[in-house]
């Protein structure tokens, strides 16, 4: 995403998951990207219906997505009167994360926005299986708005491990925020401190080793700055010593942060198989926007 050209947001059409589609704007409007709403009707409802009644009209399903079309259309009006961004509406019925998927690869996307809270699925976006399986295997970066939208981000908390995916996340959140402020964070370890107390290596040497491993991470994290030439003006920089997940939350806190961009895994290879454990307890536990980059 070194350039925002094409997002698509979905949206169960309750009145919470309008703050994604309303973010949306926001971000369409200020990088000139194309936006595009997407509404997806799944079986399970109509299924539940069919077990209430037995006997439904077949027409009874066009008449629901045409309902649900005009309602998107309207959104969209809304969208244009608010913000002056024309966005496309596509509603399907399918199952919902295939349906996505095959509409961000039909349009080009390059950033898919979600609502996390709302009436049905965007309801349990942050701890229902299907949510964790759509953030682990998109192939996008994955914007999941919590607060409503009434301003361009101002400051973004990047926290960062050094991989290869650290320098993607910056980029990403580079060219979401283009005027925000951003803090690079880094929760820096001493290897095998656990041992060491275990093994009776004394506080003030293991303190030295944390002092130590700071100042290296501040050096890494200097790199990275410097890394993306002038834009790394507006970058700060955070090295502490302790559970990164902690340290995230408080600092998201301490500075007010609106918008929380992490990676979608962790360097232990377990967790390469789902979400990192940092990013799932970000997502659960932050009240700010987070943008799960890839």
């Amino acid at each position: 995403m070194a350039q925002l050209n094409r997002l698509l947001a979905a949206t169960d059409l309750s009145a919470p998951a309008r703050h994604a589609a309303e973010r949306a704007a926001l971000l369409a409007r200020s990088s000139g990207a194309a936006l595009d709403l997407i509404h997806v009707s799944t079986p399970a409802p109509l299924a539940k219906l069919r077990q209430l009644i037995s006997d439904i009209p077949p027409e009874v399903e066009q008449r629901l997505l045409d309902a649900s079309r005009e309602e998107l259309q309207q959104l969209a009006a809304t969208l244009q009167r608010h913000h002056g961004v024309a966005a496309g509406t596509c509603v399907v019925a399918g199952p919902l994360l295939d349906e996505i998927a095959r509409q961000a690869t039909a349009l080009g996307a390059d950033l898919l926005v979600f609502g996390a809270r709302g009436a049905g699925f965007m309801r349990h976006l942050l701890l229902g299986s299907t949510a964790e399986r759509m953030l682990s295997h998109s192939a996008l970066p994955t914007l999941v708005v919590k607060q409503a939208a009434r301003e361009a981000y101002k400051t973004l908390l990047v926290p960062v491990d050094f991989s290869a995916a650290s320098y993607r996340a910056l980029l990403n959140a580079l060219s979401l925020a283009p005027q925000a402020e951003i803090i690079l964070l880094h929760a820096a370890s001493v290897p095998f401190e656990g041992k060491l107390r275990y093994a009776g290596v004394d506080d003030r040497t293991i303190h030295h080793y944390q002092v130590a491993a700071e100042a290296a991470a501040l050096q890494q994290l200097q790199a990275l700055r410097d890394s993306v030439g002038a834009a790394g003006e507006r970058i700060s920089l955070r090295a502490v010593h302790g559970d990164p997940s902690q340290h995230i939350i408080q600092l998201e806190q301490e500075l007010d942060c609106d918008l929380i961009v992490v990676g979608k895994h962790g360097e232990n290879p377990v967790e390469q198989l789902l979400l990192g454990s940092v990013t799932r307890h970000v997502l659960a536990e932050s009240q700010c926007d987070v943008l799960v980059s890839h």
